[in-house]
């Protein structure tokens, strides 16, 4: 087993991300597998006495692509608590999204006079287990995907998708819902190396100040050992 040093594997999983967003977006990347920086002590009040080492480094480095992409867009890195309902609090006027895996963590963050809403989704690169896919894939979904020949895969790239699409319009309706509130269009990409391309996801009931039948646009990649997927709301111009 050949091992990636951290800044390395970073740097890749930077590059990988990085396309998925527009320009203005603030795209940074931490190695929880690494030595991340401690978090602010707002931040750290949030964990659980009881949460693991794992959950500890994953957190930090989390908080840590957070405060970059925050010194990236040329702000002051500030704490990002836990709200009640588990969900990130940005400072005002920043949009963002945050997320980890066992390998990697991903933030995000622009002003909003560029966005409403933003949300990125990074998951292990391993087929979604047979049982769950009736759980997370609408019957439309499910029949796009028994025409593919990696449709575990695929299920996964689902599930990421609408964890991103979840994210981008919950600063808008502060709403949660289940997977069955979205349903994903996918389109393939062509003529590329890697297994990549677009989903448009659409509300199937109102969650206002969304409409059933309103979407949500966003981009998905495999590589470097991740499913990765981004949500993008621009603002209207």
């Amino acid at each position: 087993m050949t091992l990636v040093e951290p800044s390395l594997r970073s740097a890749r999983h930077r590059a990988l991300i990085r396309p998925l967003f527009d320009d203005g977006v603030a795209v940074e990347i931490c190695d929880p597998q690494g030595d991340p920086p401690a978090p602010f002590p707002e931040e750290a009040a949030c964990l659980s006495p009881n949460a693991v080492a794992k959950r500890r480094r994953e957190f930090a480095a989390g908080r840590a692509a957070a405060h970059q992409a925050m010194a990236m867009l040329g702000l002051t890195p500030s704490a990002i608590p836990v709200g009640p309902k588990r969900a990130p609090i940005w400072p005002p006027g920043l949009v963002g999204s945050i997320s980890h895996c066992r390998s990697t963590a991903v933030a995000v963050a622009a002003l909003p006079q560029q966005m409403r809403g933003l949300g990125v989704d990074v998951e292990e690169d391993t087929p979604l287990a047979d049982d769950l896919i009736p759980q997370i894939c609408r019957p439309a979904e499910r029949l796009w995907l028994a025409q593919q020949t990696n449709p575990g895969q695929l299920a996964k790239v689902i599930f990421s998708a609408k964890e991103a699409a979840y994210k981008c319009q919950y600063r808008l309706s502060e709403r949660f819902f289940g997977f069955d509130g979205m349903e994903l269009e996918m389109r393939m990409a062509e003529d590329t190396d890697q297994i990549s391309g677009q989903f448009s996801a659409r509300f199937t009931a109102d969650q206002l100040p969304f409409l059933t039948g309103d979407r949500i646009e966003g981009r998905f990649v495999i590589g470097e050992g991740l499913i990765a997927t981004a949500a993008q709301l621009p603002q209207v111009r």
